[in-house]
């Protein structure tokens, strides 16, 4: 079941829910709305390779803007960290955001209970379109999970986002076995 506002609003009271900075105008009937960072990046490579530690460059987006293309991928960042400590949290794009031709990411949509972070944007768009930090990006609803957790995200042996930082974090799929 998803968190209504009112809900969204008794979990931020009781810290089981924390987004930092709270805004209760961002607060939807059943979503919160969160925004672009200031940070980007590319990859450094043009071939990324699944078992290799695949390097990004970072940049600030100037006061101007910056224009995304679609023959890049871009790795962003929310301007809010969060925290969910008994419910799972979605990401999803803002309607107005896709309606520009911006997908907000490629399938990591779904959070963790437990995850404690700044949320990693995978960016692509279907043309070129000028973005800004601190524009509305996507809107986070949580939903209610059914029976106890055995291990949070950051008590997880193998959990590999658990770095608290304001800048997008590169894949880290070269940490797993195969």
């Amino acid at each position: 079941m998803i968190l209504s506002d009112n809900e969204i609003l008794k979990f931020v009271e009781s810290k089981d829910i924390v987004i930092e900075p709270f805004n209760k105008n961002c607060l939807g009937c059943n979503s919160y709305d969160v925004h672009l960072g200031k940070t980007l990046a590319l990859y450094k490579n043009e071939v990324l390779d699944a078992r290799s530690h695949n390097e990004i460059q970072t940049f600030e987006i100037p006061e101007e803007g910056y224009v995304l293309t679609p023959d890049k991928f871009y790795l962003g960042v929310t301007h809010e960290y969060t925290e969910t400590h008994k419910h799972v949290p979605f990401l999803e794009g803002k309607s107005s955001v896709g309606r520009l031709g911006i997908d907000i990411h490629a399938t990591a949509g779904k959070g963790d209970v437990g995850f404690c972070n700044y949320w990693t944007l995978e960016i692509s768009v279907k043309q070129p379109v000028r973005v800004y930090a601190g524009m509305p990006i996507g809107q986070l609803i949580f939903f209610n999970v059914d029976g106890d957790i055995l291990t949070p995200y950051t008590s997880k042996a193998n959990a590999k986002y658990t770095t608290k930082n304001t800048i997008p974090m590169e894949s880290m799929m070269f940490k797993n076995s195969f």
